[in-house]
């Protein structure tokens, strides 16, 4: 995509995440192809799906883009997102318009360059999914159309209270760069995701908010216990 493209189809847009508790009574292809038509319908600009088969069933099924990503372990390294060049070409042959995958400067199998080249190879975008501002600025310079602030709290550097807010600092600071940001963590309501564009990301990613019911219904119910 021309950067023109890049601005005009994902600006201010929702990026909704379809991916249910894993073993949870929802985690079933069928659900999660009715959750991104869901999305899509409700005017998502686009959905995050997780495993090869997925992306290929979501992506022939809807209209907009699929942002596809593969979880797995890798011996020796923390990495868990689209780890390897291989899991990145299989997710843009089953239909990924953009391809994510953990661009953290941890030990790791595939480098940020190799990751983001392979996708390029294949046609699709490249989304880095960051914990840092050094994460996203490396990420940038390798060639990821997209930085998400996706694993900020979620790594031993960086790990935060499961309640804490978004990265607000974060986006604002890779905004500063010029980097294209998507915010992604910890957006549970409306306003947090409209202070995400407004600290100056390009659009937004939500997860458990919409598509996870157990953590939905965890955050009511601790809400409402004695305190």
């Amino acid at each position: 995509m021309r950067t023109s493209d890049w601005e005009g189809v994902w600006s201010r847009g929702l990026i909704v995440s379809c991916q249910p508790v894993v073993a949870g009574p929802l985690d079933r292809d069928d659900i999660v192809l009715a959750m991104a038509q869901a999305a899509a319908a409700s005017g998502a600009s686009a959905v995050r799906i997780e495993g090869v088969q997925r992306v290929a069933l979501v992506a022939r099924s809807l209209a907009i883009p699929v942002v596809g990503i593969v979880k797995r372990p890798v011996p020796g390294s923390p990495v868990f997102i689209t780890p390897v060049a291989e899991d990145v070409r299989a997710l843009a042959a089953a239909g990924a318009a953009v391809v994510a995958f953990d661009a953290t400067q941890r030990t790791r199998p595939s480098t940020v360059p190799a990751l983001a080249d392979a996708a390029h190879a294949c046609g699709v975008g490249a989304m880095a999914d960051c914990a840092t501002l050094a994460d996203g600025l490396q990420a940038w310079q390798a060639g990821c159309e997209l930085v998400g602030t996706t694993l900020s709290g979620y790594t031993a550097d960086t790990a935060v209270a499961e309640d804490a807010p978004p990265d607000f600092g974060l986006i604002r600071a890779l905004a500063l760069q010029g980097v294209r940001v998507v915010a992604e963590g910890r957006i549970r309501t409306p306003q947090q995701a409209a202070e995400a564009l407004d600290s100056g990301a390009l659009c937004v990613t939500i997860g458990s908010a919409i598509t996870r019911v157990e953590h939905i219904t965890q955050w009511f119910v601790q809400a409402l216990r004695p305190r």
